[in-house]
C-alpha cells in the first residue's frame, strides 16, 4: 500500500458529490484518511430544480455524481468514505452531522468548507456590469456559499478547540487581490472566504488549530468538460482547455497541508495549489505541475 500520511485522520468535506470536493475527497482517501462525503446530492435524490439552467447549458440530464459515488472512491483509493446527505444551508443538519462524527470517532482533524450554491442560479453569462447580474445570484453566492462555510466552522471549532488541534479549510479562487472583472457579486463571495478564513484563524490560533483558505486554478470539473462536450479522455483536444487542472490538484494540495506538522506558520493564508505543488512536490494526475491561474 502506498504511503497514507493521513491514515488516522478524520475530517468532513462538504459539497463533495462532484467537482473541487469530490477530487479532494479522494486524495485525502488515497492519502489513508475516513472522510465524511456530504452533499445533497444522492443515488436517488438530486436538487434538480436548483440547477435546471446549468444543466441545460451543460446538455445534462441530471446531476453528476452522488455523495455514495465520492464515498466508493474514497474507499476505493486506500481511505474510508461515508456518504451523508447534508444540506449546508440548514443549521439543524449541519449539527447533526458534526455530532454524528462526535460520537463516531471523538474528534475530527479536518473540515474542507467546499459547499457552494454559486452555480445553482447560473445563466451561462458570466461576464456582466454588476447592475445587471439579478440578485439571486448575490443570494446564491452568499446564502447559500459563504454562510455555509461559517455555518459549518462553527460547530468544527469547539470540537477542534477541545482536542487543540486540527485544521479547517475553506476553498476559493484568489489571484493576489486582482478584481475578477465582470462579476462583482462572485469576486465579493470569494473575498469574504478569505477574510473568513483569516479571521477564523486569528480566533483560532492560541488553540492550535489551523485555517486556510486554498485557491485552485481552473478546474476540469464535470460541469466544465460537459459544457465543452468532453471528458478525461479527450480534453486536450480542446485549445480552450489547455490551462486546466483536475479537481484532484486542488485535493493533493488539502491532503498536503493537512499532513504537514507546521502547518501553523500558514494559518491565516490564501494559498494557491500551484504555490503549493512546488513547495511540496506533488503533481496533478498527468504528472504536470500546473501553473497558476492568473487573471
Amino acid at each position: 500500500m502506498a504511503h497514507q500520511p493521513l491514515k488516522d485522520c478524520i475530517a468532513i468535506v462538504t459539497g463533495a458529490s462532484r467537482g473541487a470536493g469530490r477530487g479532494i475527497a479522494h486524495e485525502l482517501g488515497a492519502a489513508g484518511a475516513t472522510v465524511y462525503v456530504t452533499g445533497r446530492s444522492t443515488r436517488d435524490s438530486q436538487p434538480t430544480d436548483r440547477y435546471r439552467d446549468l444543466l441545460g447549458l451543460s446538455k445534462l440530464d441530471r446531476l453528476p455524481g452522488s455523495i455514495e459515488d465520492t464515498a466508493d472512491e474514497v474507499s476505493a483509493a486506500g481511505g474510508r468514505g461515508i456518504a451523508v446527505q447534508v444540506d449546508h444551508t440548514q443549521e439543524d443538519e449541519v449539527r447533526a452531522l458534526f455530532e454524528r462524527v462526535q460520537r463516531d470517532h471523538g474528534r475530527l482533524d479536518l473540515l474542507v468548507n467546499n459547499a457552494w450554491g454559486g452555480h445553482e442560479c447560473f445563466t451561462g453569462v458570466f461576464q456582466a456590469p454588476f447592475w445587471e447580474h439579478p440578485l439571486d445570484q448575490w443570494e446564491a453566492m452568499f446564502d447559500r456559499g459563504v454562510r455555509n462555510h461559517l455555518l459549518a466552522a462553527r460547530f468544527a471549532a469547539p470540537i477542534m478547540v477541545r482536542q487543540r488541534r486540527g485544521l479547517i479549510a475553506g476553498t476559493t479562487f484568489w489571484d493576489r487581490d486582482r478584481y475578477l472583472q465582470g462579476n462583482l457579486f462572485y469576486d465579493l463571495a470569494k473575498a469574504s472566504m478569505n477574510r473568513l478564513a483569516f479571521g477564523i484563524a486569528e480566533e483560532l490560533k492560541p488553540h492550535g488549530v489551523a485555517s486556510v483558505a486554498v485557491s485552485p486554478g481552473w478546474m476540469r470539473t464535470e460541469f466544465v468538460l460537459a459544457g465543452h462536450q468532453a471528458d478525461e479522455s479527450s480534453w486536450r483536444e480542446r485549445p480552450a482547455l489547455a490551462r486546466t487542472e483536475s479537481p484532484r490538484y486542488l485535493g493533493r494540495a488539502i491532503a498536503a497541508l493537512a499532513a504537514d506538522p507546521a502547518l501553523m506558520h500558514k494559518s491565516g493564508c490564501v494559498l494557491r495549489v500551484a504555490d503549493l505543488a512546488r513547495e511540496y512536490g506533488f503533481t496533478d494526475i498527468d504528472g504536470r505541475q500546473v501553473a497558476a491561474f492568473e487573471l
